[in-house]
């Protein structure tokens, strides 16, 4: 004999919830889990796709944003060397000083245009 392990109540042989406190009794447990695993089963399945769909997706965008910014930095590398107006060496474009006669280098002026 059964009794509900909420209230204490003498269960029927064949109840699935106590019919004084509606609490699922040992037999509706094991005649749900099948249902109960399947339903799971199916849901971690979907969230599975969905998590899968959405790094893809992710994965895309961060490539995107570092070639955006690997083009960006090598647009900003890419200035036109100094020329020195005192000797005539060709100096990098970060130089302030030329590395030939040791003269102030004075970069070029971007023209404003109208």
């Amino acid at each position: 004999m059964e009794y509900c392990s909420n209230c204490g109540e003498k269960l029927p042989k064949d109840a699935y919830f106590c019919p004084k406190c509606g609490t699922k009794t040992a037999l509706g447990i094991e005649a749900n889990a099948p249902y109960v695993s399947d339903e799971m089963r199916q849901a971690f399945a979907k969230m599975s796709t969905e998590i899968e769909k959405a790094f893809t997706i992710a994965a895309k965008e961060i490539q995107v944003a570092f070639q955006t910014a690997r083009d960006n930095v090598q647009k900003s590398m890419q200035k036109e060397p100094i020329v020195c107006g005192n000797c005539g060496a060709t100096n990098l474009a970060n130089s302030a000083y030329c590395f030939k006669c040791g003269q102030k280098l004075q970069p070029k002026s971007k023209e404003k245009q109208a």
